[in-house]
């Protein structure tokens, strides 16, 4: 579809908060909220209230993009088709988003992960534009990773779970997650940093050897992507990556391990492929937008 109705609902669903907001066709948000991610009930309801206030307000619309936090049910054939899944987030497993949305608005609604949304925003208007293969990964509450190849977002078997790719913890910690413990994302993301260091991860100083340990992680993590999938250009967003220099050290981390087994194109550095969104903090919302614009 294109975008060609006036005004659009979109989400950037994520464990801390729900991202909300009107987009014209032009990509500009007109209204914004952010919804505290707390029990689904009332975190959906505090959505769908801000949503029937920008219709009664004049910003009309028939169509919601939706990019979630999962892992996510993205088979259409299934009878739990837009629904989260089995999540370590408290309280959200098996909960209905897409339809839930749906009903409540009556409109139509697309959905895929967040991470997916906003690779996809990002190799249309972003940082990625011009690849065949982009990554976007968030490091923040938990770690995600969405794939996009040849303009479209990878789905297979479910979607890609890169956020739980095992790597070898770096010496000293172990990892926190339920499921897998040593996975990036029991290593890496602001949750496990917390439970790692015994403190929020926004409060560590910045020669703290917590960042350190994350950036022997996310190394590891690019070393696989580049290997493994070939990507052309790896995008790190969310909150954690804010970090000054975060980026930097990872390009540097990433090049050691490859040890020069990977030889890049003519004027193509590292830095290059292993960057921060172009959509700056915007990639999410606009993500949810790009998957109506298909």
């Amino acid at each position: 579809m294109a975008l060609n109705d006036e005004y659009y609902a979109v989400i950037e669903a994520g464990g801390t908060k729900f991202n909300c907001a009107i987009v014209n066709k032009a990509k500009e948000v007109v209204e914004q909220v952010r919804v505290p991610t707390a029990l689904p009930e009332k975190t959906l309801n505090a959505c769908v209230d801000f949503f029937k206030a920008q219709r009664e307000a004049g910003y009309d619309f028939k169509q919601m993009g939706i990019g979630s936090f999962g892992p996510l049910d993205l088979n259409p054939q299934s009878d739990t088709y837009g629904f989260i899944t089995k999540t370590p987030k408290p309280n959200w497993s098996y909960v209905s988003i897409a339809p839930f949305f749906a009903d409540a608005l009556n409109c139509d609604v697309v959905i895929d992960t967040d991470v997916n949304a906003a690779a996809l925003a990002e190799s249309r208007w972003g940082a990625a534009q011009g690849t065949d293969v982009c990554v976007y990964i968030t490091v923040g509450t938990g770690v995600g990773g969405g794939v996009v190849i040849h303009g479209k977002p990878l789905h297979g078997l479910v979607h890609p779970e890169i956020g739980h790719f095992k790597v070898i913890p770096p010496d000293g910690i172990q990892g926190v997650c339920p499921f897998h413990g040593n996975c990036v994302e029991g290593l890496a993301s602001g949750t496990s940093l917390g439970k790692i260091w015994g403190q929020p991860s926004d409060t560590l100083a910045d020669d703290h050897p917590a960042w350190d340990k994350l950036t022997d992680v996310l190394a590891q993590l690019c070393h696989n992507l580049l290997v493994g999938l070939s990507a052309q250009r790896i995008i790190f967003g969310g909150g954690v990556m804010q970090k000054q220099g975060i980026v930097e050290r990872i390009i540097d981390k990433t090049q050691i391990s490859l040890n020069d087994y990977i030889v890049l194109p003519p004027k193509v550095a590292f830095s290059d492929i292993i960057c921060l969104p172009g959509l700056g903090t915007q990639s999410g919302v606009l993500g949810a937008l790009a998957l109506l614009d298909t």
